[in-house]
Formats: C-alpha cells, structure tokens, sequence
C-alpha cells in the first residue's frame, strides 16, 4: 500500500489525541505523539507520507504484521457469525484457539485459561499458584517486566514499579544472571548460572520455603533487556522448584509465539513450567487477548474446586477467531522457522558488525528476532550511555539516537541505554537489511556520546 498524504488529516488525529487521550507511562504535556495514517507488514507511515519500518513490532506484538489479509478476514467472518458470547459457553473460536495453543506448549500444559492481555494472564497465574500452594509470597527477578495492574507491576523489577509499589504484595524480588553486568563477579556464562542459582536458593532459604508460592521469570526477559538466560539456568530454577514445592511460572507474554525462533522461549531450554503466560504474538494484537497455561498439576486443583476468577471477556470470539488464524499463518507461512534463521543468518552477523564499527555498542544479545544492543559511553568501563532510569537532560544521547534512526526510515525501541531489535517474525531479509543500515547510520549519533 502506498502512504496517501494528508496533512489536514493528520493534524486533526493529532488534535484529538491532544485534547482527550491519556497516555500510558508518560507525562501527557511532554509527549508529542505521531500520528499514524496507516500500516501494512514490516511498515507503517504518517499523514506526511513518511514510511518507518517497524522495529518495535508495535509494542513487541504484531508477529506477523500489521494487516495480514487471512487474519482480517477470519475476523470479518467471525463478526458476521457470532461477535461476541458470554466465557461460561463453548464456542467454537474458543475451543479451537484452546487446541491449537495447547498443542504448542510444552510438556502437559494442556488447560488454557483465556484473559485480556499479559498483565491479567500474570495477575491469574498467581492466583492460581497461591491458591494450589496455600502459600503467600511470590519471587521475581530484578530485571524483569510482569505488567501494569496492581500485583503484575509488583512483580516488576523495572523502575516502573516504584510509584505503586506498596510494600505489602508479598513479593521478595532477586538477582537473575546477566553476565555483562553481572551481580555475583562472575567471568564466565558457567560461573553466572552457579552462583544466581545459588543466590536464589539463598533467598528461598532465608524468606521461608514454606511461605513461597511461585517464582515467576519471564523466560528471556524483554524491555529489560533481552537477556537470554544461561544454559542451565531455567533447568536449575526448575529444580530448585521443585526440591521446594514451588510452582514454577514462566512469563511468555514477549517471549511467545515466534519471537525467539521456537513457539515458546522454553523450548530452546528443555524446560516445561507449572504455568505459563502469554499474550501479545498469540493474534499478532489484532484484537486483545492473553492467557494462562496450565499444567494438569495445577489443573486438578480446581476439579472439584471452584476457581474463583474470570473476566468478561474470557475468550472473546473475535479475539480466539484472530489467534486460530494467526497460529494457522505462522504454520503455514513457517514464520517461526523464518525468525530462527533470519536471526542467526542475517540479524546476530550484522549486529556483531555494528558492534566492532561503533563504540557506542558494548554488547549485543538476543535470539529469533528478539535482540538488543546495550549502549555505553565507554566500552572498557561499560558506563552506560544514560544513567540508570534517566530522565529529561539526562537522556538526551538516547533521544539523539532514537530521533536519528527515525529520520533515517527505522522506527526503533529505545529503553533505558538499550535498543531493541525487535521487527515482525516474518520480517523479509531485504527488510531487515534496511532497517540494520539505518541503526547503522544512527549510531553514529550515540557515538558522539562516547568516550
């Protein structure tokens, strides 16, 4: 599709945009939204004709792009039959997005509880666990994103949890491995998984075994950072789960659904959860849908046991109609198998180049097409590009650079001093070579930043 100028167009979106929306995560009179006329694939483009390649996925969820035409029209054809119906009923949408995920999870987990969104699925995953255990206290990692609503932004690791932190949600956060900046002094990848591993059993020795319901990871945490974990890391927290009575959840919301080159991030581990998320890649975002799945472990608690949740939109025909679709596509069209060799043929060879070109890149990581490049002033020391949560003046070298991939046709996914690489599953190898050259060319911004 062509992008249509219409300037007068735009400006009334923007106006519009101004005067009523609130914006999330954001000081409302210090944005300055785009406004956006139109997407289609890897694309979208303004009111002024300017076309960016998205490498931000949307919000790290359209896997498939913007406007697949199989997907908008099993939603078009599920309105016309049946566009909404109340959760306590079958319908066939529901029951055939519960099959086809089910048949893609790993080990037994089978059971499919359907929610709104990640956040949500997080919120219902906890309860289950507690509820299954008895027990009150939850552990995440420090570097970590679980979501908005109360107990998920609890979970939180990230800066953003600190204005609703109460205090009182009965989680005890921990450090996770993450060698480049690495809490236990540890040289090598071995030596990172050992000691976290040890770190965590100390925090489940010293809070109470007995008072732990689950640890909750997402399996490669995302606008954290993208750091895939150690071999052997997920393994161990498995066990350690289980020497323990512990349910195990994996956080997929980001991870899932194609974005790591596998189906779930738990499949390039050999590691099976009690519960797992998901959200986000499940319908690529057509229409809001998440969920829960569940193991039968935690499944026959609530044989003969109400439980005591739900939603309104649990399984929301249009939702589950956009999802069989999707999965359907990503089968069809191999776009998983698409992300895992594109991300090792094409993405990791031309990162690691940029990364020996600028000195602004102190490392690269990632997996599928589920990468970040983490920004410094100096390659030796590792000081961050920006401070730790900066803000205003303090973050101008990051802005600098987002505003120049930007001009330079790459909408990019700046957190903190990281960029993402993060473009649809089924992103072309033209494409990304496209979008590389650009962050190529806006790097050069954030190496007048170095030392």
């Amino acid at each position: 599709m062509t992008p249509q100028t219409d300037p007068q167009a735009g400006a009334a979106v923007k106006a519009a945009d101004r005067a009523h929306v609130f914006h999330s995560w954001s000081a409302q009179e210090l944005i300055d939204p785009l406004a956006v006329a139109g997407a289609e694939g890897s694309y979208f483009w303004d009111f002024d004709g300017n076309r960016y390649l998205d490498f931000t996925s949307g919000l790290v969820f359209t896997n498939i792009g913007y406007q697949h035409p199989k997907v908008v029209a099993a939603i078009q054809e599920q309105a016309a039959s049946m566009t909404t119906f109340a959760p306590a009923f079958a319908v066939e949408a529901r029951s055939e997005a519960a099959r086809l995920i089910a048949e893609r999870t790993p080990g037994d987990l089978d059971k499919i509880f359907f929610t709104n969104g990640g956040a949500d699925a997080v919120e219902h995953a906890l309860r289950m666990a507690r509820i299954h255990t008895g027990r009150p206290k939850v552990l995440s990692a420090y570097r970590s994103y679980h979501g908005g609503t109360q107990q998920a932004i609890n979970l939180t690791g990230d800066p953003r949890r600190w204005a609703s932190d109460s205090g009182a949600a009965g989680v005890v956060h921990f450090w996770a491995p993450f060698l480049y900046r690495s809490r236990f002094y540890a040289e090598t990848e071995q030596q990172e998984c050992e000691r976290a591993l040890e770190h965590l059993e100390t925090t489940i020795a010293f809070e109470g075994p007995g008072t732990i319901a689950a640890i909750i990871l997402e399996t490669v945490p995302g606008t954290a950072g993208i750091m895939v974990p150690p071999p052997g890391y997920l393994a161990g927290v498995r066990e350690l789960c289980d020497k323990y009575g512990i349910v195990f959840i994996l956080d997929e919301v980001m991870a899932g659904f194609g974005r790591t080159g596998r189906w779930f991030a738990a499949d390039l581990f050999d590691v099976v959860p009690d519960l797992m998320t998901f959200a986000k890649g499940v319908n690529s975002g057509y229409v809001p849908l998440g969920g829960v799945a569940i193991s039968g472990r935690i499944a026959e608690t609530f044989g003969k046991r109400a439980y005591p949740g739900g939603l309104t939109y649990s399984g929301h025909p249009l939702a589950c109609a956009a999802a069989v679709a999707t999965i359907n596509v990503m089968a069809e069209e191999s776009v998983v198998e698409n992300a895992a060799e594109l991300g090792a043929s094409v993405v990791e060879p031309a990162l690691r180049r940029l990364a020996e070109r600028h000195p602004s890149v102190g490392e690269v990581r990632g997996v599928g097409m589920f990468w970040a490049l983490e920004l410094v002033r100096n390659k030796d020391t590792r000081e961050p590009l920006v401070p730790y949560n900066a803000a205003g003046e303090a973050a101008a070298p990051m802005a600098a650079f987002a505003a120049a991939a930007k001009a330079n046709g790459v909408w990019p996914f700046v957190n903190m001093n990281r960029t993402h690489v993060v473009p649809p599953c089924n992103v072309t190898e033209a494409e990304l070579k496209e979008g590389l050259a650009a962050l190529d060319a806006a790097l050069s911004v954030a190496d007048e930043y170095t030392e």
